[in-house]
């Protein structure tokens, strides 16, 4: 007999029910989110312009005060899992059109729901890796050092303007 060890994975979601908005418009902002870490996720909410995005950190947020409070993780260490939305029932209402007649009015909602897992040590290191490389780079010769061709055509421009 074999054993296999399978590693569980925790997951944390949270879900918001009955949201006033049809899924569809949800899914465009939840396609931006899935697999990113949550402070990256979070970013990408605060920038994007629709109203789902709204919605949508609010239930980013509460996942991971689930998982802080429920399982202590770092809230900076999550990674979106899944995000996904469900339709929800729709509202019917009628409006009143020319001759008697009248035109239905769909009202739609939602489920919206995150999923948050743990993100991979080897994860974390390339992402801290890269900020730390980010905030530390001086302006500069040393940027332009590690790129040969960009500080080339910075000279030919000042040569340029010189002229």
């Amino acid at each position: 007999m074999t054993s296999t060890t399978e590693t569980s994975k925790v997951l944390v979601r949270a879900e918001a029910k009955w949201v006033r908005m049809s899924a569809r418009k949800a899914r465009l902002v939840l396609e931006h989110i899935r697999g990113r870490s949550v402070p990256e996720a979070r970013t990408v909410l605060v920038f994007t312009q629709r109203a789902a995005a709204r919605e949508i950190e609010k239930v980013l947020r509460s996942a991971v005060a689930n998982a802080e409070s429920a399982h202590g993780f770092d809230g900076d260490e999550l990674v979106v899992e899944a995000a996904y939305a469900d339709e929800g029932p729709t509202l019917k209402r009628w409006r009143a059109r020319a001759r008697g007649r009248a035109n239905r009015i769909r009202k739609r909602t939602c489920h919206i729901t995150v999923v948050l897992t743990p993100a991979e040590p080897e994860r974390l290191d390339r992402t801290r890796r890269a900020t730390r490389a980010t905030t530390e780079t001086p302006a500069g010769e040393e940027a332009s050092a590690s790129r040969p061709k960009a500080a080339k055509r910075k000279a030919k421009r000042k040569e340029g303007a010189a002229a």
